[in-house]
């Protein structure tokens, strides 16, 4: 049996194999509820088997499994429509093309890898008899050496009767494109979204609504901040005893508690590192997005994201260990492994229990244990020791407390507070900022039960736990990334205002 994969630049003489991959069925509603293609009792044509392997770690973790189809195709080299096998429909057969029917599943299919979409069947209109899609009528479009656009008509409606033959058969031609190669994959894109004026001015509208809303609390404050500043400055126009007399007010009476660590300083400093991490991994995969075609490859994008997330995990243990040595936190090893283990053990976490799930489906979307052990070793040899690093880095370079006021030994006592008044005191600013930013995430996960319910026709325990499951863990890195930046930007402003203080 030989492994043989086609690459993207490889320019194909005529008559050269063509290769016909044929990778799952499922569901059309249940986009992640997929199977091998041939756990439907279709059956294979009779040219030697080739076996995949999955080239990608993004492939394996999304379900890719390429199976050989059998079917004769060369390029340029046209086929007339030929029977290729033949089903034995008895009433087992029957009753899983039926079920399939019933449920709208629907298969995919690789060629040169551009993929092709076709439905299994479909029944009359009072649902009664069923009629399985028997001929593949293939079209592909090729510019010079190289295949360059593929389609697909499904033809042939034949009832499911028990106890018959079914003939499948397809058919193959080709026609010259002036597709380029390059650009063969922008068919699958939607280039007619932005040509709505609709989408531009609801962009433009929130846009400009945030831009709106930046400004105006924005000058607030900055009105706010210049009345302080000069009451201060007046004050220190005085002599010494009239100082002495008064009374600081406002937010510089809270100078020596302002800059005091916060509570749980462990799991709020490897939180804010995770945010970090998390933010520079978006920041890096929306460029390369940009740059580069991720979607033309299989499992490219989630590969790509596996692969930038290790190589930043510096970034976490820098800003985790520094603002862990700060504030004066001793367990500094244990910090560093809850920061670097947060968010693979959330996503692990998460995918053991769907996986478990996928497995009794007999799913595609089950992970191999290869796989599971390929994950486990860039946690453990390429994460951790670069987490360490940063830690390392984090500590020397920007560990030692650098405040702009001295932190008093002894807390200022907080006054009673009415019961209608917020419990949070001034000094634990530092998970206010984090929390109050964090409560987006809260929002996007209550709004996926909206967009569950009325916005599709999902259904399954599988794809319910795959749906509800995976928008936590979503949910959950971008509660922990907008935390952090709310943080470092509280941070950074009250740094600023007390930096501007005179303060004895």
């Amino acid at each position: 049996v030989v492994a043989l994969q086609w690459s993207l630049t490889l320019c194909l003489p005529d008559k050269e194999e063509v290769v016909l991959w044929m990778n799952t069925v499922g569901p059309y509603h249940n986009r992640q509820e997929t199977y091998k293609y041939f756990s439907l009792p279709f059956c294979e044509g009779t040219k030697k088997t080739i076996s995949h392997y999955h080239e990608t770690l993004g492939e394996a973790l999304q379900g890719v499994e390429l199976e050989f189809s059998g079917l004769d195709i060369k390029f340029k080299e046209e086929v007339m429509q030929t029977t290729y096998c033949e089903i034995d429909l008895n009433k087992a057969k029957r009753e899983a093309f039926v079920y399939a029917i019933k449920n709208h599943y629907w298969y995919q299919m690789y060629i040169d890898d551009l993929p092709i979409w076709g439905i299994v069947g479909e029944a009359d209109e009072n649902g009664e008899d069923y009629y399985l899609w028997t001929y593949k009528k293939l079209e592909i479009g090729f510019n010079g050496d190289r295949i360059v656009d593929v389609n697909l008509t499904s033809e042939g409606k034949v009832k499911l009767v028990p106890n018959t033959r079914i003939a499948m058969s397809y058919s193959v031609k080709w026609k010259k494109s002036d597709v380029k190669f390059e650009d063969r994959f922008d068919k699958y894109l939607d280039p007619s979204f932005f040509q709505h004026r609709i989408h531009w001015f609801s962009i433009f509208n929130s846009f400009m609504m945030v831009i709106f809303l930046v400004g105006l609390v924005s000058m607030i404050l900055m009105r706010t901040l210049r009345k302080d500043y000069a009451r201060y400055s007046k004050e220190e126009e005085m002599d010494d005893m009239d100082r002495d007399l008064g009374d600081e007010y406002g937010w510089k009476q809270v100078h020596g508690d302002v800059f005091r660590p916060s509570s749980h300083p462990l799991i709020f400093s490897s939180l804010i590192g995770s945010g970090c991490q998390i933010f520079s991994v978006s920041l890096i995969v929306i460029v390369l997005a940009m740059l580069e075609d991720l979607y033309t490859e299989r499992g490219s994008m989630l590969s790509t994201a596996i692969f930038v997330y290790a190589a930043t995990s510096p970034v976490n243990g820098y800003f985790g260990g520094s603002l862990y040595a700060k504030q004066g936190g001793r367990r500094w090893i244990k910090q560093m492994f809850i920061g670097a283990f947060l968010i693979p053990a959330m996503v692990c976490g998460t995918a053991f229990f769907i996986n478990f799930i996928a497995i009794y489906y007999h799913a595609s979307r089950a992970i191999p244990f290869g796989t599971m052990v390929a994950v486990c070793c860039i946690c453990f040899f390429v994460i951790l020791p670069l987490n360490l690093v940063g830690t390392i880095l984090g500590r020397n370079l920007s560990g030692q407390p650098n405040f702009p006021c001295r932190v008093n030994a002894v807390p200022r006592p907080i006054p009673e507070k009415k019961w209608y008044m917020p419990s949070i005191t001034y000094y634990r600013w530092q998970w206010t900022s984090f929390l109050s930013a964090a409560s987006t995430a809260v929002y996007v996960y209550m709004y996926s039960f909206y967009y569950y319910f009325f916005k599709t026709k999902m259904y399954g325990l599988f794809q319910t736990s795959f749906y509800f499951g995976y928008m936590a863990v979503f949910s959950t890195a971008l509660g922990i990334m907008c935390g952090a930046v709310g943080y470092m930007g509280t941070s950074a402003f009250v740094r600023k205002i007390y930096t501007n203080v005179k303060i004895d």
